[in-house]
């Protein structure tokens, strides 16, 4: 049983959904695709108003090697492209499709096809051309990601499957109905960064994963499981590398630097499907749960289904929600509104009924809750003084860039104090000083 400092044990209430099988969500009548769902610059559009596109066609192209190209989920009219509001909180440029209920695809569209004589550099374009991002909720371009520098020596690949966010089982079911593709996923990613030791991460919370993979991993060369102890942030890859291998990622350095590359279970779903599929990046595994949720369920979504559509299908809202929130209730985005997309980063759309959701801050009693259990054993107290009190020289030593706003520090103070959001203002103010 594998294990990490700090950390701590939300309740988990995957109840909800953890058993229910995943379901295909209807094609919507109209999708809404920004242009920016990835870390990096923004696809350029390469379609315009009145334009008809079929299921699966480039509707943007990358700009820069760190950037995607974006598909259309649906066939359809390209009604628009305008700015049009986000999961991320703000209005982003986006591509409008009206649905013409056909759903055609683009020739050639999930065509079986064997990989093994293509190059190293030819599948990381299909990886590319496919516009794979990482799922697990950073949305990294997984081409970057599998084109370590030349100095780098990867010997790990580590497949992220501990899902620790409260609510959410997207991963769960995809490690449970789609493990064979899962395998396949990390095999082209150890072929691609050259490493000769591929571990399955999941947590003890998820045994009948933990008996599926191992079933799948019997006869695989190379390949073994980690069960690791079910723990807030455990899915973090700094966490789960220091985990499982011991091996620590230094403060402001990659886990390439540590000689692993680490890959959630739904990228490494896209991956198979683009290399061996043919198929873009065109709809994800969402869980749609929460107090707020009629009919809780793990749905697979076509990229830009709006999350009005999708609770519809999950038999709509039961009561006036509290708190709307994109992702899960540690990590999450708030949403003021239910006509954003859901997006290539979006795991989870979770309604909560409970007034609990809103607190008020108290005065912080210094009692060192937050240092005991940051995973990455910064001093969150201090930063919030610091940032209340406006002192931005002194925010510089307490390395605020080393938080990977997971949310745990706010969790177990007392006095509910806006932890989370002192280090992002902390971080930006930083950025635009040293620009």
């Amino acid at each position: 049983m594998f294990s990490f400092k700090g950390g701590v044990h939300p309740p988990e209430k995957k109840g909800l959904t953890a058993q229910k099988r995943i379901e295909h969500a209807p094609i919507p009548a109209k999708v809404i695709i920004p242009l920016s769902q990835h870390t990096g610059k923004p696809a350029k559009p390469v379609v315009h108003p009145d334009e008809e596109v079929k299921t699966g066609q480039k509707i943007a192209e990358s700009d820069g090697f760190i950037s995607l190209p974006v598909h259309s989920s649906i066939s359809g009219k390209v009604v628009d492209i305008c700015p049009h509001p986000n999961t991320i909180g703000k209005d982003m440029l986006s591509i409008i499709i009206e649905s013409d209920g056909k759903d055609e695809p683009v020739e050639d569209l999930n065509s079986n096809r064997e990989y093994f004589c293509f190059s190293d550099d030819e599948i990381r374009d299909i990886i590319r051309d496919a516009g794979v991002a990482g799922l697990g909720g950073a949305a990294f371009p997984t081409h970057v990601k599998l084109t370590p520098p030349e100095y780098s020596e990867i010997d790990t690949v580590i497949i992220n499957g501990c899902e620790c966010e409260p609510y959410l089982t997207c991963d769960h079911r995809l490690m449970l109905e789609y493990s064979h593709g899962i395998i396949e996923g990390l095999k082209i990613i150890m072929r691609l960064v050259h490493a000769d030791r591929g571990i399955i991460a999941v947590e003890n919370n998820k045994m009948d994963a933990i008996e599926t993979l191992t079933r799948e991993i019997k006869r695989k060369p190379n390949v073994e499981l980690a069960v690791v102890k079910a723990r807030y942030p455990q899915g973090a890859e700094k966490q789960l590398i220091n985990a499982v291998l011991g091996r620590v990622v230094p403060a402001g350095k990659l886990p390439l630097d540590a000689g692993v590359i680490v890959s959630n279970v739904g990228t490494a779903v896209a991956i198979k499907d683009a290399v061996i599929k043919n198929r873009p990046l065109i709809d994800r595994v969402v869980t749609v749960t929460g107090t707020g949720i009629k009919d809780p369920k793990n749905l697979l979504v076509r990229i830009g289904t709006k999350f009005r559509d999708v609770i519809d299908f999950c038999g709509g809202l039961s009561g006036e929600p509290g708190k709307i929130i994109a992702g899960g209730p540690m990590m999450g985005i708030a949403q003021y509104t239910l006509d954003v997309p859901v997006v290539k980063g979006t795991s989870g759309i979770l309604v909560l009924n409970d007034p609990e959701v809103f607190t008020e801050e108290y005065n912080c009693i210094r009692c060192g809750r937050c240092v005991d259990i940051c995973p990455t054993c910064l001093f969150p107290y201090a930063i919030y003084r610091n940032v209340r009190h406006k002192k931005w020289d002194a925010i510089k030593k307490y390395n605020v860039f080393d938080c990977m706003e997971c949310g745990a520090c706010a969790y177990v103070c007392p006095a509910r104090l806006n932890l989370v959001q002192s280090v992002k203002i902390a971080k930006n103010h930083t950025s635009r000083e040293n620009k």
